[in-house]
């Protein structure tokens, strides 16, 4: 749904024209709007909070929800405001991915938000900006090692949630006390990891465009140095790593096509005789197929694959020559 559509629609645009949170439906286009079918409408929607978190709601009442709408949802002992994300048959294959059934019990949506709902839901969100500085304070004054990430009040103030990072376990008992009688609510204090952290504040990445992991990804999966490797990328961990010091998610987008592609190539350090002398195979380029060999006369010859592999002995079923 385009921007100035759900703006017309009542339900308020849910992202960056003023609001600076970032448009939602640039981050996930749904291909399945369009169709219609003997199914009947999804009763089951996808919600986005601060920070990118999303959660699935039961729309029990049949609302008329469109991305981008302004809804009250239930929330632990109360309600919560968020911004309608997916709806439809998107949200079906999302439940699926995630290995939920239909059937399984979802918190409810509540109603649609009003316009004295869209003005607490700002009017929360400067008082997060003053409970993050008073927290950190209080951090700093118990002198407790650890990272304040970023504060939320659920939307009827009956809980304050904050975000933070730590090396090790932190012992934070006394400034959930200080918090709550300064507050007068029940407080959460909740460790992240570097990607989460990463991911609640967004930024742009090395290529230009907002990180994917506060976009569109939906969950971390682990990266490995061998990634790079296959890859042939250099090792330079200053390329290699992401806004969150790990590294790149990026790196696992290709690598099946890489792995698929290197079934055909001898390893690095293969040994091989041509007609031309001994030498070892040094280098690969899947995109040109070709291989560069270095002869024991230190002299270098690239051919293609399909020109070397005459030159190379069968593997056995254990991949060794």
């Amino acid at each position: 749904m385009a921007c100035g559509s759900a703006c017309v629609q009542g339900g308020g645009c849910g992202g960056g024209c003023a609001s600076g949170n970032g448009c939602p439906s640039l981050h996930v286009f749904d291909w399945l709007s369009h169709l219609s079918g003997p199914y009947p409408t999804y009763d089951i929607v996808e919600v986005r909070f601060k920070g990118r978190r999303k959660g699935l709601y039961r729309n029990v009442d049949r609302l008329d929800l469109q991305a981008g709408d302004y809804v009250i949802v239930e929330a632990d002992r109360g309600v919560h405001f968020g911004i309608v994300h997916l709806t439809g048959e998107l949200v079906r294959l999302r439940v699926r991915a995630k290995g939920l059934d239909d059937d399984a019990e979802f918190p409810r949506i509540v109603r649609l938000a009003t316009l004295d709902d869209i003005d607490r839901w700002e009017a929360n969100k400067q008082q997060e900006i003053e409970a993050f500085y008073i927290a950190r304070e209080a951090i700093e004054r118990l002198g407790l090692p650890m990272k304040l990430v970023d504060a939320e009040w659920q939307f009827d103030h009956k809980k304050i949630t904050f975000y933070f990072t730590a090396d090790h376990r932190v012992d934070f008992r006394q400034l959930v006390r200080e918090l709550a009688r300064t507050f007068r609510t029940r407080v959460e204090l909740r460790q992240i990891g570097a990607r989460d952290e990463a991911a609640r504040i967004g930024g742009i990445g090395s290529c230009g465009r907002e990180l994917c992991c506060s976009t569109w990804l939906q969950e971390f999966k682990p990266v490995a140095t061998q990634t790079a490797k296959i890859q042939n990328l250099p090792l330079n961990p200053a390329r290699l790593s992401g806004q969150c010091g790990r590294l790149k998610c990026c790196l696992n987008y290709e690598l099946e096509q890489y792995m698929a592609a290197l079934k055909d190539f001898p390893p690095v350090d293969t040994p091989v005789e041509t007609e031309r002398g001994r030498g070892t195979v040094q280098k690969l380029d899947i995109f040109k197929r070709r291989v560069w060999i270095q002869y024991e006369d230190g002299s270098w010859e690239d051919m293609a694959l399909e020109d070397v592999q005459p030159y190379l002995r069968p593997r056995t079923t254990t991949g060794k020559s």
